[in-house]
């Protein structure tokens, strides 16, 4: 197989995990040594998240075969990807990864096939867990239910302290 048929391979199968990935995040590399890097690819590993450094002209016809635009203002100098069937994961576990070491620089991201800049990434990276938000949302939702139960138990309460209250004025 030549080169053309191998880079051929590698923008197919680089296409097909841009489809599959709900996030992704791109960022430039420089600056860090072989122990950094393996530091940072088994953090990203234990979450589930593939990290892998790509050449900016495949990774654009991966997108372009993949329908995602507005990815070329980000393939400017060395380029690796963190990608994820988690749209928040590779932001968070980068942004912790970086501010602990100060090292690594985001470029931007993809998030369900929509490009975002390096504040998108940032904007998700501070989301709380998906536990939390479920309860913030289950708990707005709950606070309406039990107002509008108060409420309905408002009149029912008056009509049971006016029965006692004829009641005892019967026994009297």
């Amino acid at each position: 197989m030549g080169a053309r048929e191998e880079k051929q391979l590698v923008v197919k199968e680089l296409a097909e995990k841009l489809r599959l990935a709900k996030g992704t995040v791109l960022t430039d590399y420089r600056g860090l040594n072989v122990e950094k890097v393996t530091d940072l690819r088994n953090k990203l590993r234990a979450a589930n998240i593939e990290y892998r450094v790509v050449k900016n002209t495949l990774l654009k016809l991966a997108a372009d075969d993949a329908g995602i635009t507005g990815l070329d203002t980000y393939l400017e100098g060395p380029t690796a990807l963190a990608m994820s069937t988690d749209p928040v994961a590779p932001a968070k576990v980068l942004s912790e990864w970086i501010k602990a070491n100060k090292m690594l620089e985001v470029k931007g991201g993809i998030v369900e096939g929509k490009v975002i800049d390096s504040k998108g990434v940032t904007g998700l990276a501070d989301l709380p867990p998906r536990e939390v938000l479920l309860a913030m949302v289950v708990g707005t939702m709950n606070a309406p239910i039990s107002g509008l139960v108060n409420v309905l138990h408002g009149p029912l309460r008056k009509l049971v302290y006016a029965v006692d209250a004829v009641a005892k004025q019967q026994e009297a």
